[in-house]
């Protein structure tokens, strides 16, 4: 690690006054527990499971209307069960922090802005909360969003929850077909809906959408209609949004049905591009426990900070971007493009709001680094404290750009988690430094190792990411899930009793760590296993690339295709000299081995709609293991891209 590059140092005070230190004194005092760095901290939340997670019930005041028997039943994964005995409501946590001192929300669209008091979150949360228990919803039933990020959306989500209903949520950019699949999964009881919603500069009409969705989800009996795109819009056999808040009792006080530890909270789904997608179903102790978590500690958000994560109400992040009101921090939401009008636009709310912590996607930090963008000589950025990075690696060439371009005294919290678990297993850490390339830490209570092909723990070299012990937040279950099967599939074929999430990680001696892709979309050259990230940043830096996608194909001979598709940037040809030009720097920065044999020309890459590339669809195409029948066009963000690889021989 001695030849890595330090971008950021935590200064003393820094570190003496993050929450993560708060916790640590108040473990020495209350358990007469000391450690003499993170590593010992970590290694002890996970040789004393239930001491830790246990821990966190009295450090958060968690409030538990009856007392859990047993912190956790077994160990055993699937099935381990936490804190059984134990009821509590995870809205509950969230009105804790009413107050009329700072507001709830702050909300930003391509056109308005607005802030939203507690007052009126508290009187909308109220009011739909009524019409619901007017409509017989009861804890269990299932209430799905259609639904843009807005602050509807959280109070919606809000008064579900307060009743122990479950809330799902798709968001207006994804196709019938698509919602269809996932919500008649779940037989929703109430379907709350929009017009339409604004991307771009441009308006997208979804009234038709919601229509047919209705006529085939038989379950739904009631409609919630929220005209967003034009306030005059109409849905027939639908209850307008104004005349529900109308019809409030306010005498009538919020109400929270407490429900067990691990009754289900909501449900989010895996893509689904090549198969039925999964019903990945959270608890409310394991969600609210694992979020005040990994918020706290590895984000250090704090009472009154801005917040915010640019994300759809179709992703995880969205759940986690509203999560931060538990700990009395203001969540700011925006809904449009981030490139509208321009690719300055969410650093222009950085430095308005300002935002104290500012969370993208890696592929957006990269976008803002090719275009060069002036954000530090335009921008005051001195409240920002936190870049927050996901949804893919981070390059090590964007996590210099950002000390050099865009505020040189920023805490940059790379992270990776999944829907699977709603939140990261690694991520920020505010007692260490920020390596270029290198996400700083495994997050508390997350006993993760990389395994090599025998089954064995790696340090210093590739290997699967294995999750050895149980976590709260992992699913209870997949919705209609016969006996696990798919949940089992999923997860334990591979390490019994041990979770395989996925991914290549690279886990250093003084525990920070890479990324480096999909293990399923891992580049296997003659026995020498290569992360396509590796790939990715190299090719990041080569200013005729907007974007790439590499795959490597096995051969029944043995031999193997490593093809690298290129879509160029304007102004660019593909040729001979650029071809060349991407062999040397990836021979030069990484080996021959990462070296392409096949080099082509596309005009794009397909992506699912939660911004991921889809290496292993177009994989599976490409080997003749899937085809245009089985591909759900609605799940790709942009379908057309995938037709050049349906018709693609190699």
């Amino acid at each position: 690690m001695d030849n890595l590059k330090i971008l950021w140092q935590p200064s003393e005070a820094f570190q003496q006054q993050s929450n993560l230190k708060a916790y640590e004194q108040w473990l020495h005092q209350e358990y007469q527990l000391s450690f003499d760095n993170y590593e010992s901290l970590w290694q002890w939340s996970i040789d004393h499971i239930e001491d830790f997670w246990e821990s966190l019930i009295a450090y958060f005041n968690i409030t538990l209307h009856t007392p859990y028997e047993e912190v956790l039943t077994s160990k055993k994964m699937p099935g381990a069960k936490w804190f059984t005995g134990a009821t509590l409501n995870y809205a509950e946590h969230i009105f804790k922090n009413a107050t009329d001192q700072r507001p709830a929300l702050y909300f930003q669209n391509e056109q308005i802005k607005r802030t939203i008091s507690w007052e009126e979150l508290s009187q909308q949360v109220q009011a739909i909360q009524q019409f619901l228990i007017r409509e017989g919803v009861e804890p269990g039933d299932r209430v799905a969003g259609y639904i843009p990020n807005i602050p509807e959306a959280i109070a919606c989500f809000l008064a579900v929850n307060s009743l122990g209903a479950v809330w799902t949520c798709c968001s207006p950019d994804f196709g019938e077909p698509t919602v269809i699949e996932r919500f008649s999964q779940i037989h929703p009881k109430v379907l709350i809906a929009v017009d339409g919603y604004r991307y771009g500069g441009k308006g997208f009409n979804r009234l038709e959408a919601v229509q047919n969705i209705r006529e085939a989800i038989l379950s739904i009996e009631q409609t919630i209609f929220i005209p967003y795109l034009n306030p005059s819009a109409s849905l027939t056999e639908s209850v307008k949004w104004q005349t529900i808040l109308q019809e409030v009792d306010k005498d009538e006080p919020l109400r929270f049905t407490s429900v067990p530890f691990s009754h289900p909270i909501w449900v989010l789904y895996s893509s689904g591009t090549t198969g039925k997608p999964k019903a990945i179903t959270h608890s409310h102790g394991g969600c609210l426990l694992e979020q005040y978590k990994y918020l706290a500690f590895h984000n250090d958000v704090k009472v009154g900070e801005h917040y915010f994560w640019f994300s759809t109400t179709g992703w995880m992040m969205w759940n986690f971007l509203q999560s931060t009101m538990l700990l009395g921090a203001i969540p700011v939401l925006y809904d449009g493009s981030p490139a509208q009008p321009n690719m300055m636009t969410l650093w222009q709310l950085a430095a308005d709001l300002p935002l104290h912590h500012l969370g993208v996607s890696a592929p957006f930090l990269t976008a803002c680094m090719k275009e060069e963008l002036p954000i530090e000589k335009t921008l005051d950025l001195s409240a920002l404290r936190s870049i927050g990075s996901t949804g893919a690696p981070l390059p090590p060439e964007v996590f210099e750009w950002i000390y050099q371009a865009v505020k040189k005294e920023v805490w940059l919290c790379s992270m990776s988690g999944g829907t699977d678990v709603c939140t990261a297993f690694v991520g920020g850490n505010p007692y260490l430094p920020v390596y270029k390339g290198y996400i700083q830490s495994r997050s508390l209570g997350v006993a993760l190792f990389g395994y090599d092909e025998t089954g064995n723990r790696v340090t210093g070299s590739l290997g699967e990411m294995v999750i050895e012990e149980p976590m709260p937040s992992m699913p209870i279950y997949f919705w209609n899930d016969k006996n696990q099967e798919r949940y089992r599939s999923n997860y334990f074929l591979d390490y019994p009793d041990k979770w395989r999430h996925g991914d290549w990680i690279n886990i250093h001696a003084n525990g920070s760590l890479l990324i480096q892709g999909r293990s399923d979309a891992t580049l296997n050259r003659n026995g020498i296993r290569i992360g396509t990230a590796e790939i990715y940043s190299v090719l990041d830096n080569i200013p005729a690339l907007k974007d790439s996608l590499i795959l490597n194909l096995e051969q029944a001979n043995g031999e193997d295709i490593m093809p690298l598709f290129l879509v160029l940037n304007p102004g660019y040809k593909f040729s001979d000299t650029l071809i060349q030009t991407i062999k040397k720097e990836l021979r030069t920065n990484c080996s021959p081995r990462h070296v392409p044999n096949r080099f082509l020309e596309v005009k794009d890459i397909p992506y699912t709609l939660s911004g991921k590339k889809m290496e292993v669809p177009v994989k599976k195409i490409l080997m003749g293991r899937t085809t245009a029948a089985t591909i759900n066009r609605d799940a790709i963000r942009n379908p057309e891209a995938m037709d050049y690889f349906l018709d693609l021989t190699m």
